[in-house]
């Protein structure tokens, strides 16, 4: 059969549904595959750094791996910013690019570029196919490579003749390549759970990892036999119900909870799973690690003593540690009832909260949260990406659920949102139809992809955006204000700077803009109604004041806080 439709056979077995990319001259014989085979449905995106973001989303949202198709040249490289966020991320993406013929690569023929190479730094592996029979080998070891250990991007480039080949190929006969699993080592399960029972005031700390090895339903039950409260990660967060009488917060210098880092402080041992000590969560290492003990645990050996060197590291694949260590707690009889740590932590989330109730114009970015919470429920999906409105989403927002609340955590690429809710709609789409899913996004990052809408518009992908305006590069202006600056982060201009309204209803969707606290309930709801009713994206623009802060600071002990606390 010809190559491509190998490769195209082997997508489908994978378990890839929905592919993501933009046709080019150097990519046909793949899409020609594409036509011909069936079974994979594809939207056309309006940039190929686009259609990363959709296959990331789709891949973060149902676990699978996303696929994403570029032709050659310019192509690829508009697709580096998406594979760098998904390596950055953990996240299982097979990328796609179209070559110029391999004979022509030596002649700088049109758009040939060593994307290969271009690649290595932010995938887990990058390749070009050399010989035609090498196809559909190749496809199942980027799989493989892409879901086994910590998962990742990979780059499959093909040359263009290589594509038109005809190869002997057999779908009925061929299946995926097994991904091995990381064992925890017993002894080391068996020290950790010593550790656990000899602390007076222990914390386990759920990472992205938790989420990715679907290990949400082992923690919460290692938590409740333990009686040991819950931290997240930004990535962590939906891993552990934020309702639950044991969760404690986040604790980091920007996107934290103050109750988060005062129990954080508090604390004498942590069980770090699947968590890479990020730097915005640390803050300064010295307070961070204090004089309390670490465990740490992680699929990737190399991640463990990478930021510091913990008292116990733990080699494993997040669920079988948790399910391992809860078996030897079990065989122990060493389920404890609540006791004074986790009375400790309800009088802290009690007494430590952050006002939300802000009824005053502008609005403050705070109410948005409190209204958000309240307006939509535990199994909608949320994405949002980087700026104030990321720090305000980690301190404000609940989430209850894994691979429900979406965040491009370590790259932080602007534009990210609309992209990513189209792929999380999209993954959703025939198991949950009448699935809601959110961006928030921010006033300048919604334009760096806003031409994405046209696919939601084209394609029928309903989802809500609510964008919080402040007319500014609000985190940069925050992160001048050391330097006594604020200069060139100021995008105001007329009354209220571009009419984002406008710009939805351009690409035939719709939106609306809201000034008064009282009326972001309602918008909301109306959003939800439009969005169901158009089938398409809809924007609530919410103007917030311009010069707000969050909390922020050097170390988890030294955050400033620019609002009064709750009464």
């Amino acid at each position: 059969m010809p190559a491509m439709n190998a490769v195209v056979e082997v997508l489908k077995s994978e378990g890839v549904d929905t592919a993501f990319g933009c046709p080019g001259a150097a990519i046909l014989p793949l899409y020609k595959a594409l036509e011909e085979v069936g079974g994979i449905e594809h939207l056309v995106v309006r940039h190929e750094e686009g259609a990363t973001h959709m296959a990331d989303g789709w891949a973060r949202t149902n676990g699978r791996v996303g696929v994403a198709i570029g032709t050659s040249g310019p192509a690829g490289t508009n697709m580096i910013t998406g594979l760098y966020t998904a390596l950055a991320d953990s996240i299982p993406m097979v990328c796609i690019t179209g070559q110029a013929v391999s004979t022509r690569l030596h002649q700088e023929a049109f758009q040939a570029v060593e994307i290969v190479d271009i690649a290595k730094p932010v995938t887990k592996w990058a390749v070009q196919i050399k010989e035609a029979g090498q196809a559909p080998w190749i496809f199942r070891e980027a799989f493989r490579i892409a879901r086994e250990g910590r998962p990742g991007p990979v780059l499959v480039d093909i040359p263009l003749d290589i594509a038109q080949q005809v190869i002997e190929y057999d779908p009925a006969i061929d299946a995926p390549l097994a991904v091995s699993t990381v064992e925890p080592h017993l002894p080391r399960v068996e020290r950790a759970l010593d550790m656990l029972l000899e602390a007076e005031r222990p914390l386990i700390l759920a990472g992205g990892g938790v989420i990715i090895a679907e290990a949400a339903e082992e923690l919460r039950d290692l938590a409740s036999y333990l009686n040991i409260p819950v931290q997240v990660t930004l990535m962590g967060k939906g891993s552990f119900d934020e309702d639950s009488p044991l969760y404690s917060g986040m604790t980091g210098v920007q996107t934290s909870q103050r109750y988060g880092n005062a129990s954080f402080l508090e604390s004498d041992l942590v069980l770090a799973v699947g968590a890479r000590f990020g730097d915005r969560h640390t803050g300064q290492l010295d307070v961070y690690r204090g004089a309390r003990k670490f465990i740490h645990v992680d699929i990737e050996p190399t991640q463990i003593g990478k930021v510091f060197e913990p008292d116990l590291g733990v080699v494993s694949d997040a669920k079988l540690f948790l399910g391992t260590l809860l078996e030897a707690a079990r065989r122990r009889g060493a389920g404890r009832r609540p006791g004074a740590w986790v009375e400790r932590i309800a009088e802290l989330k009690r007494t430590m909260g952050r006002r939300e109730d802000f009824d005053s114009t502008p609005i403050k970015a705070p109410r948005v949260y409190k209204e958000i919470n309240e307006v939509f429920g535990a199994d909608t999906y949320f994405v949002t990406a980087i700026g104030l409105y990321q720090i305000w989403g980690g301190q404000h927002q609940k989430a209850h659920k894994p691979r429900h609340y979406q965040i491009c955590g370590q790259a932080g690429p602007l534009g990210w949102e609309i992209p990513a809710a189209i792929g999380v709609r999209k993954a959703v789409e025939a198991t949950e139809p009448d699935a809601e899913v959110v961006g928030i996004v921010g006033d300048y990052g919604f334009q760096y992809m806003v031409e994405e809408l046209a696919v939601g518009a084209q394609y029928d992908v309903p989802f809500v955006l609510i964008m919080i305006n402040n007319e500014y590069l609000g985190l940069i202006r925050q992160a001048e204000i050391p330097y006594d600056m604020n200069y060139q982060v100021d995008i105001h201009y007329d009354e209220y700077g571009t009419d984002n309204v406008k710009i939805m209803e351009a690409y035939g969707c719709s939106g609306r803009r809201v000034l008064d606290p009282a009326d972001i309930r309602e918008s909301l709801e109306w959003a939800r109604k439009e969005a169901r009713r158009t089938s398409r994206p809809v924007l609530v623009e919410i103007m917030i004041e311009r010069e707000a802060n969050t909390p922020h600071g050097p170390s988890i002990d030294a955050v400033k806080e620019f609002e009064p606390a709750p009464a």
